[in-house]
């Protein structure tokens, strides 16, 4: 053989099913922990903060969430709220998911929102459009 059988969740097709699953999980909990304000951050909870993905590394140890502010400002406050209370988001996320093991959050801006905008700006452009429509 010769190391070369391939294990199936590492031969880069992408996070498995149980990644994606559990990424989910913890977006919804997280989407519904900033929403109500469970933390006891006053600055962090006056903002409105969409969760767009939760990525998480092939062990679990790891989730990557991907946040937007509402309207997009205050894009570099944002990460540094939600680093500064990194502990208290992933005790509240654990509580409502019970799992085995609470992850290590970390955030980044989520810049499919800005690419879908300079997608549709693209896509309106008089000669672009002509392309598509003929």
């Amino acid at each position: 053989m010769g190391g070369m059988a391939k294990n199936k969740s590492h031969d880069g097709a992408g996070p498995s099913q149980r990644q994606l699953r559990v990424g989910e999980l913890i977006r919804r909990a997280l989407s519904e922990v900033l929403a109500r304000g469970d933390v006891h951050d006053p600055e962090l909870n006056r903002m409105s903060i969409t969760v767009g993905e939760v990525r998480t590394s092939p062990d679990l140890k790891i989730a990557t969430a991907y946040v937007l502010p509402l309207g997009g400002a205050g894009k570099d406050e944002v990460l540094k709220l939600l680093g500064r209370n990194k502990g208290e988001l992933r005790h509240a996320i654990n509580k409502k998911l019970a799992l085995k093991h609470s992850p290590d959050l970390r955030f980044q801006l989520d810049m499919t929102f800005d690419q879908m905008d300079d997608t549709r700006r693209m896509l309106n452009q008089d000669a672009v459009r002509r392309d598509t429509e003929s």
